[in-house]
């Protein structure tokens, strides 16, 4: 694994799920989760978290062994907001649509923690993005299959049967199967899209839900803060990264000042990054490439701000730097994420 992926992990529930999902379709699990280097007995422990880049493996296996080009799409149909722990039970209990979308993309990380959820309200519609960083290589397309038809299944649990989205986008070419996907996800599907998007009504996101519930949902965001607190304090490499993007843009982070910070000599972290498989100066490549994608898909900032967001002295250092990051000039890859 890189860097980078070794860091990304997913929740251990997501696994469980599709372990049962090949039950059901008479296929023994174990064998595969061995092959991907995944505990099958822990993975419905509440605080177990697998790599991406395992789960990634486990995905590929499952869809070998089954066959079926829609598998994602069938374990989502086996989803209940329970698997989501405390997200899941703070989503039913949240206010409106919007609302629920909202706390599945501020909590995110939660769910994984390199792939991006965030929410676009536009004149017509609401959106939750699920985007996939370039990181990955071969990205086996059913994970993302079973995270928007999951976010579309915990919306109609939420708000009835009925809601169906607008339009869908996913990033996966056309399948063999697209009469199952466009069955399932009840709308109009662009593939081979920048970005994974599910289109809401408006009015449909604006509108209360029955199952609000203000103090249930505060009490289970806590739970899901205290989680998020445990796993970032376990490890050294997510707090070195919060560590970076606290100090950019007031001053180029050095490992010597986070060290002080974290309250440990600069020989323990190097150490503990080590051990991790990674380094401060990995940490501050990656950190600052993943800022600067994200930056740059805001259209209300100018490549100059990102630039002093980044620390960067000057823009042309920038270029050169997003360059040899991506492959393209910083205006490139703004023009291409709009498409």
């Amino acid at each position: 694994m890189t860097d980078a992926l070794s860091e990304i992990t997913t929740l251990g529930s997501v696994a469980s799920l599709l372990g049962k999902t090949l039950l059901s379709c008479d296929i023994d699990p174990a064998p595969l989760f061995n092959q991907a280097g995944i505990d099958l007995s822990a993975a419905s422990k509440p605080d177990t978290r697998f790599p991406t880049q395992r789960m990634q493996t486990l995905w590929g296996l499952a869809l070998e062994a089954t066959g079926n080009p829609g598998l994602g799409l069938l374990v989502a149909q086996q989803f209940q907001p329970a698997v989501l722990h405390g997200l899941g039970f703070a989503w039913l209990a949240s206010d409106t649509l919007l609302d629920a979308l909202g706390r599945l993309a501020r909590y995110s990380r939660f769910i994984n923690t390199g792939v991006e959820f965030r929410v676009e309200v536009t004149p017509d519609t609401t959106d939750l993005v699920i985007a996939i960083p370039d990181i990955f290589p071969n990205f086996v397309y059913a994970a993302t299959d079973f995270g928007m038809a999951a976010s579309l299944r915990m919306c109609q649990i939420t708000a009835g049967k009925q809601i169906l989205p607008v339009h869908v986008a996913l990033q996966r070419p056309t399948p063999p199967c697209k009469e199952t996907f466009s069955g399932q996800f009840g709308a109009s599907i662009e593939y081979g899209a920048t970005v994974n998007r599910l289109c809401f009504d408006n009015e449909l996101a604006s509108q209360p839900l029955n199952t609000a519930n203000p103090e249930l949902a505060r009490i289970n965001d806590q739970t899901v803060v205290d989680y998020l607190a445990r796993f970032d304090r376990a490890s050294i490499a997510m707090q070195v990264r919060a560590k970076i993007i606290e100090q950019l843009p007031d001053r180029m982070p050095r490992q010597e000042d986070i060290a002080d910070t974290l309250h440990v000599s600069l020989r323990s972290l190097q150490r503990r990054l080590r051990e991790e498989e990674t380094s401060f100066k990995n940490l501050m490549e990656d950190t600052r490439k993943t800022l600067a994608m994200q930056y740059l898909r805001e259209s209300h900032r100018s490549i100059g701000e990102v630039t002093y967001l980044l620390g960067f002295s000057e823009p042309s250092n920038f270029t050169r730097a997003f360059r040899r990051w991506t492959g393209k000039s910083p205006a490139a890859f703004r023009d291409t994420s709009r498409n």
